[in-house]
């Protein structure tokens, strides 16, 4: 069973073919057998089999929605109710959640079972997945390489087959890029599509939560589910949420791909830019029309979003002080030492970088230059997105500009590691929706990713352009050795 996707694992269950509890208890066992993966920081078997009984009441009833019974691994960046919910970090090492955030009540609502919480970069700063106080994620591709960041966790999960889908969330690629370097399909859904209440906080106007599957048809079943208004988060757009599944099958004959010229050029594997090549040539095949697009400030994305993201998370980690919950350090004088010794002990070498990037750029002195001038170019990367789609329908390119490289071999240069998030980091500036799905693959077996970003709130357009590009390829279908 653990080979089927959750559309094949929802008729399966329909049709009473398997239990839920008989499922959830298979994943538990691949998530204990292939420990070395480290992909999941918190399992308790015991919650996870009794949600699994009660959904299978639920479907003995006749309740049966699309995702009842389907188990389903949770990024720990989401509260759960009487889950460890970390965040990565060790300044959350001991904090039990006392409620649910939106998006998991919405999968508790749905019927869907939490397999468990997923490894990730401490407090989502990271492109690698090895940031975590817990250690670093091995892609199941190649264990002696990352499987991307921060979602790292839930990508290996989802590619080694230990859970049919699992959620991740996306500040400047962190849902897109770890599915190309894992071989899934990952969307960032537009900004305010998916509640923010109750998933802990990096940077507030960029993070965005949303689903990582094998295929797009998966992803739609679980947008159905994760997508809509919610009033306890002030960014919640309050817009009608369509049924993602009905337009899957929709032609894409006449489809306008915009090919941004700045995402061809120096810095571009051979490896990736070929198998790029090779998608575009699959969908003119499919009827779709090529032109090119400009994207004139997409190179000035890393320096906005290195003073934008950095400013949000020194002022969102502010709250982890030792005072009212997580770790406090043992050893101090007075309430300042308890939060300087706290904070210097409870967070990681990236954390506390971008703390420090963070508060400088907001200081007085530094606001106008560095802060609000990232602003205006973040309005100006907008503007670019804008006059592209006058002319095309869909925007594609490479997710990553490699393949997935070595643990450790960029752990010395934080420069050269946020690089690797140089084509996704302006849709998130952008506010618009994004996904990567499977394209191919190099030399050395490695996944390679095709970006798809859309027009606002277009999720449904992008999960129809990529279904029918799934429906005449095979990449998907692909699992890492060693894992059946």
């Amino acid at each position: 069973m653990f080979e089927k996707t959750v559309t094949e694992l929802s008729t399966a269950l329909r049709r009473k073919e398997i239990s839920s509890v008989e499922l959830t208890r298979s994943f538990l066992e691949r998530i204990n057998k292939y420990r070395e993966l480290n992909a999941f920081i918190t399992v308790q078997p015991e919650r996870s089999l009794a949600q699994a009984k009660a959904a299978d009441a639920r479907i003995a009833q006749g309740e049966v929605g699309a995702l009842t019974g389907i188990p389903i691994a949770q990024k720990d960046i989401f509260c759960t109710d009487g889950w460890l919910t970390t965040c990565g970090s060790k300044i959350l090492s001991n904090f039990i959640a006392p409620y649910d955030a939106t998006t998991i009540d919405k999968f508790n609502q749905a019927g869907a079972i939490c397999l468990g919480k997923t490894n990730m970069d401490e407090f989502a700063m990271g492109s690698s997945n090895e940031t975590s106080y817990y250690g670093a994620v091995k892609n199941p591709w190649n264990t002696a390489t990352v499987p991307g960041g921060s979602s790292g966790g839930s990508a290996a999960a989802v590619a080694a087959r230990l859970a049919p889908a699992a959620t991740g969330t996306d500040t400047g690629g962190s849902i897109r890029q770890p599915a190309s370097l894992t071989n899934l399909t990952g969307l960032k859904p537009s900004y305010g599509r998916v509640s923010r209440y109750g998933m802990i906080a990096f940077a507030s106007s960029l993070d965005q939560g949303g689903p990582m599957a094998r295929t797009a048809a998966d992803a739609a079943l679980m947008l159905n589910v994760m997508a809509g208004f919610d009033p306890r988060d002030s960014t919640s757009v309050d817009a009608p949420v369509p049924d993602y599944t009905k337009s899957l099958n929709e032609d894409i004959k006449g489809l306008r791909i915009g090919l941004p010229k700045e995402y061809f050029s120096t810095g571009l594997s051979p490896d990736v830019a070929k198998a790029i090549d090779a998608a575009v040539a699959e969908y003119k095949k499919l009827g779709a029309q090529v032109v090119e697009v400009s994207l004139p400030n997409s190179q000035l994305a890393i320096p906005c979003y290195y003073v934008l993201a950095p400013a949000e998370a020194s002022s969102n980690l502010s709250r982890f002080d030792g005072a009212r919950y997580g770790y406090r350090a043992k050893d101090y004088t007075d309430l300042l030492d308890m939060y300087c010794k706290t904070r210097a002990e409870g967070f990681g070498t990236e954390v506390k970088r971008r703390i420090m990037i963070g508060t400088y750029a907001l200081s007085a002195g530094y606001y106008d230059a560095y802060y609000l001038k990232a602003q205006k170019l973040r309005r100006l990367i907008a503007e670019d997105f804008r006059k592209a789609f006058e002319s095309c329908d869909v925007i594609m390119g490479p997710t990553t500009p490699t393949t997935a490289f070595k643990i450790g071999e960029k752990s010395d240069d934080p420069v050269a590691m946020y690089l690797s998030d140089i084509y996704t980091i302006s849709v998130n500036l952008a506010g618009l929706p994004g996904m990567s799905i499977p394209a191919g693959f190099d030399p050395q077996g490695l996944p390679i990713g095709l970006q798809l970003i859309g027009q606002y709130f277009n999720e449904s357009r992008l999960l129809n352009v990529a279904h029918r590009y799934q429906q005449v390829t095979d990449w998907h279908k692909r699992m890492p050795k060693g894992f059946g």
